[in-house]
């Protein structure tokens, strides 16, 4: 049966294989668990029920993906994107977390359309490669700031705005030492080098009377708070359409770039360059974003991540099967979820804000159309507290730069109505 729906042998793999990819991968995203709730939870939500909502949507996104696409990806809320959600929408916009819910379910139904639709392909090649590599990096620094802020490192300041925290916290010395540690297992390519040194941070502090201990296997908690809670009529209004885009465009590119990357490494891109089944990939992640919103979390996405179980030697959708199976065996673990401290993920936000940083790397630094738009994106979404914002300003730096440097030709027509339409946005929403 395995051989007939994953094409085993074709793939040249095996089950035993797959298993143990699929198990590497679960490792190396499992923080998603522990890190969500502690998000979401900031903006008024359940962090019970946000637990239960994260380990369903992941296990629906990653079986979707294995079951229709054959790919050895798994799915889960998206890092960066939950931030925006808590800290963007929620607390920098004064909307409720079930409007932000309701953006969050029309951006996946955008996401659809756009995969049933020759759209997609116009939509994907319309942004500028600098734009797509600057806001990766600009969301790797919105998460740093985030993760500097909730280990008291970072803290505001009247005059200067922010200003250093005191070092002498337990807190701030637990979140030092577990981002080191966490540097010290990935140089030394422990798999599941995150988890590891959340889990292990988390129990230092347990040790030492910093935080407190609730268990470690319960029942999962109710689903009822967050469950079709969702308020899509609230989310259509006129102001919210940045955010919907923010929500679809980040998830969208997202993906693609992950895809890419994951399928690349594993062998799987065919010799005129494409990925076979992108329809089928684009389709299984579209419909776990619409199905975690449904649930009670933020945008479900494709995880970088999945390159670990690759590595491993996963290459086909077995690989997600077994990732789907440990979701949901982890919902019996809600009562370690709720041990784990601010100051425990605090190191992993900041780890995956360095992974996501690199973007900037890759920007054009010769040519000043291109890297100054892109510095203008990646600084202004931690510094204006909205991804939504930087893509706006470095869409609009992008379409005037082009334009008042008289290289017309380069001024892509889309991007030259999305700079528009943001210049309409903040002149009079």
């Amino acid at each position: 049966m395995l051989e007939r729906i994953f094409r085993l042998k074709e793939n040249g793999t095996t089950a035993r294989t797959e298993v143990l990819a699929g198990i590497t991968t679960f490792l190396t995203m499992a923080y998603i668990t522990f890190v969500n709730p502690l998000i979401l939870g900031d903006a008024g939500m359940d962090r019970g029920a946000v637990f239960v909502a994260t380990c369903l949507a992941s296990a629906i996104g990653t079986l979707l993906m294995a079951l229709l696409a054959n790919y050895p990806l798994a799915l889960a809320p998206g890092m960066g994107l939950n931030a925006f959600f808590t800290y963007g929408v929620v607390k920098g916009m004064g909307q409720t977390w079930e409007v932000a819910l309701g953006a969050v379910f029309i951006s996946g139904v955008l996401f659809l359309l756009l995969t049933l639709t020759k759209v997609r392909e116009w939509v994907v090649d319309a942004i500028p490669t600098s734009q797509k590599l600057a806001i990766s990096a600009g969301i790797g620094l919105f998460l740093g700031i985030i993760a500097l802020k909730n280990a008291g490192i970072v803290v505001d300041h009247p005059e200067t705005l922010l200003t250093l925290g005191s070092l002498r916290e337990p807190t701030a010395l637990l979140a030092v030492f577990g981002f080191l540690l966490m540097i010290a297992l990935d140089a030394r390519r422990v798999p599941g080098a995150i988890i590891i040194a959340v889990l292990v941070t988390t129990f230092i502090g347990i040790a030492f009377g910093v935080s407190p201990f609730a268990g470690i296997v319960d029942t999962p908690p109710s689903l009822a708070p967050t469950f079709l809670a969702l308020d899509i009529g609230g989310a259509l209004d006129l102001g919210l359409i940045a955010v919907i885009f923010a929500f679809f465009f980040v998830d969208f590119f997202d993906n693609t770039g992950t895809l890419v990357g994951v399928a690349h490494r594993a062998g799987l891109i065919g010799p005129d360059g494409k990925i076979p089944r992108l329809q089928r990939a684009f389709l299984a992640d579209s419909t776990a974003v619409m199905a975690g919103a449904a649930l009670g979390t933020s945008t479900v996405t494709s995880y970088i991540e999945s390159a670990a179980g690759v590595k491993a030697g996963g290459r086909t959708g077995l690989v997600g099967v077994v990732v789907a199976v440990l979701f949901l065996l982890a919902l019996f673990l809600e009562p370690l979820a709720r041990s784990v401290p601010a100051y425990a993920t605090a190191p992993a936000l900041l780890f995956v804000a360095c992974i996501m940083a690199r973007g900037l790397a890759e920007v054009d630094w010769e040519d000043v159309t291109e890297y100054a738009p892109a510095v203008v994106t990646a600084i202004a979404m931690p510094l204006t507290f909205s991804i939504a914002n930087g893509i706006a300003f470095g869409f609009i730096t992008y379409a005037a730069g082009k334009l008042l440097a008289g290289r017309f030709a380069e001024a892509n027509p889309a991007v030259l109505f999305l700079g528009a339409l943001f210049v309409v946005k903040f002149a009079l929403l």
